[in-house]
């Protein structure tokens, strides 16, 4: 069940734009290797804000999370690509709906 989640939000320096598109898509496989990690979206929100959604079930992934390789390269890259330091919010789920994922059988 989801608990806990982080909202992200950013915005590109001018004539940043396809490079914050192209950072952010590049971390989905990042955060495909986090195990606590239930859902992650990275959203575009108007012509120069971006923003990331992510879920987890306890306090515990959200924290592995922040201490991972996604968390790590945007603030190593956040001077570089946005006009203000990413506004991170810890935000409690109240109520969701994730598809449910058959896990597959080993033979």
């Amino acid at each position: 069940m989801v608990k806990v989640a982080l909202l992200v939000r950013l915005e590109a320096k001018p004539g940043k734009v396809a490079e914050v598109e192209d950072f952010l898509r590049a971390g989905l496989p990042l955060v495909q290797q986090e195990p606590d990690t239930l859902a992650w979206f990275a959203l575009r929100m108007g012509p120069q804000s971006f923003g990331i959604f992510d879920a987890f079930e306890r306090e515990l992934g959200l924290q592995a999370h922040l201490a991972g390789q996604v968390a790590a390269a945007l603030m190593e890259r956040a001077g570089e690509l946005f006009s203000t330091p990413p506004q991170i919010e810890r935000v409690e789920v109240l109520a969701a709906k994730l598809p449910f994922v058959e896990e597959e059988e080993e033979f």
